[in-house]
C-alpha cells in the first residue's frame, strides 16, 4: 500500500496527489498541458468543493513550517486553481485567445 500524501480528512483527493501535488509552477503547468479535459474535470469536481477546507487547514501552519502533509495538500490547491480556467472557462489544457501562452520559470520563488 503506497503511503498517503494528504491530511487524513482529506483522503477523497488521495486518487489526484500523486499526479497534481507537484512543487513548483512549471511543473504544475506542464501536467496540465499534458492532461485531458476528462482527467481535469474529475480533479475539479473532486477538489473544489473542498478548496476552502483545504485552505483552513494549510491556514493553521505557518508557511515556513508546513507538515508534509499539509505542504502537498496546498500544492494540490495550486494545481487545482491552475486548471479551474480551463475547466470552467477554455474547455481545453491550451489558453484560448491567449496567444502563445507559456510559463517559462528560470527560477522559482522561495518559500
Amino acid at each position: 500500500m503506497t503511503q498517503a500524501l494528504l491530511p487524513e480528512q482529506f483522503s477523497t483527493l488521495e486518487p489526484f496527489a500523486r499526479t497534481w501535488c507537484l512543487d513548483t509552477e512549471s511543473q504544475r503547468w506542464d501536467q496540465r498541458m499534458a492532461s485531458d479535459m476528462t482527467a481535469m474535470q474529475e480533479f475539479y469536481d473532486a477538489g473544489f468543493p473542498l478548496i476552502q477546507d483545504a485552505l483552513a487547514y494549510c491556514d493553521k501552519f505557518p508557511l515556513d513550517e508546513l507538515p508534509e502533509d499539509a505542504r502537498h495538500l496546498l500544492h494540490l490547491v495550486h494545481s487545482l486553481i491552475m486548471v479551474a480556467m480551463c475547466v470552467e472557462i477554455w474547455h481545453q489544457p491550451e489558453v484560448v485567445d491567449g496567444a502563445d501562452a507559456v510559463i517559462t520559470r528560470v527560477s522559482d520563488p522561495d518559500y
